[in-house]
């Protein structure tokens, strides 16, 4: 919701259009208008009471990650010529502990695997860091697992197989080399890093390019 209300905001500014939906019928409070909501067509009492949904996207991260819902929506708003990219936020205090990060990164990953589209990874909350957090911000935007893992466990403390385990997981997303974030800092008077994600995006989908070019004023 705030990297949505903030995104609106800046491109507001900017005279550039952009529509929300929410898709979550769990949802209260909104700081941002919405071309689309769908509680206007389910209640969130619906929702829990039919066996085969119970769910709501927001928070139910399996819905991205490997059961198939959003992917078949990813696939229809491609079949209507729209160009995609998913944002993937993940919540700065994931920063605290390496075990916890990495289980970030691996939804970030499977998401991006199973959407199948461009995607950009974001880390949020970046504003409420400590500074001695964010002196360490470097070493998560673009991970080096195998070492951020090596200093959290090790074979004695944890128990081989343990150890092994994660390593191997460390090495996975190594392999793959995917996935990295950007951060946003709401705080920030110039919005630098929100105008970094918003041009990451636009390179993603091509924005821009289909636009027919504006004729100069003539005074």
């Amino acid at each position: 919701s705030t990297y949505c209300y903030n995104l609106q905001q800046y491109c507001e500014e900017m005279r550039r259009t952009v529509h929300v939906v929410n898709l979550d019928p769990a949802a209260e409070h909104f700081q941002y208008s919405m071309l689309a909501d769908i509680r206007e067509l389910i209640s969130v009492e619906d929702v829990m009471e039919d066996p085969d949904l119970k769910f709501g996207p927001n928070g139910q991260i399996e819905l991205y990650t490997h059961i198939p819902v959003m992917r078949r929506l990813v696939d229809t708003l491609q079949k209507w010529n729209f160009n995609l990219c998913a944002i993937f936020c993940i919540d700065s205090q994931f920063m605290v502990e390496s075990s916890k990060f990495i289980s970030g990164v691996l939804s970030a990953l499977s998401t991006m695997v199973t959407l199948e589209v461009a995607h950009v990874n974001v880390m949020t909350k970046i504003d409420l860091l400590s500074k001695k957090a964010k002196k360490q911000l470097e070493r998560y935007l673009e991970p080096d697992m195998i070492t951020l893992l090596n200093e959290e466990f090790n074979e004695k403390k944890h128990g081989n197989r343990y150890h092994k385990m994660n390593s191997l997981m460390a090495q996975m997303v190594d392999d793959y080399g995917l996935v990295c974030f950007m951060p946003l800092d709401i705080s920030e008077d110039d919005n630098s890093s929100l105008n970094d994600i918003l041009l990451q995006v636009d390179i993603a989908i091509q924005y821009g390019e289909d636009l027919e070019p504006k004729e100069p004023r003539v005074s």
